[in-house]
């Protein structure tokens, strides 16, 4: 669930975690999520920091609240969450892959050419 000796900071891996929950479906859209208070007493943590991670949430408009009633999952939010891991999680991805193929000397078409190929390999491979 948590990594205590992670280098990122327990609110952010509180909000990663909600995160997740969200974009597996666990969390659907308009649904309560945990309180502060609930988080502190599932990861054994202070509330103050479970209640930064949420509201990192609140900042991003992944999650709302309704006083006196909680926090709920905002109805884009599984959306957005895809989104930004797509640009995230693909830019960090390419940048490596760029790199790598500089150091074995792959020049732009072959690497070009081997992604395309890839995507042949999954397309046949999905159609059967």
């Amino acid at each position: 669930m948590l990594d205590m000796d992670d280098a990122k900071p327990i609110y952010v891996q509180i909000a990663e975690w909600i995160e997740k929950g969200i974009i597996d479906g666990t969390l659907q859209a308009d649904e309560k999520v945990y309180s502060q208070y609930q988080l502190a007493e599932l990861f054994n943590i202070n509330p103050a920091t479970a209640g930064k991670g949420l509201t990192l949430l609140l900042d991003a408009e992944i999650v709302y609240k309704r006083r006196g009633l909680g926090t709920f999952v905002s109805p884009d939010a599984r959306t957005k969450l895809l989104a930004k891991r797509k640009v995230e999680t693909l830019q960090r991805l390419i940048k490596d892959l760029v790199n790598e193929a500089e150091l074995l000397d792959v020049d732009d078409r072959q690497l070009l050419s081997m992604i395309d190929a890839e995507r042949k390999r999954r397309m046949s491979h999905d159609s059967h």
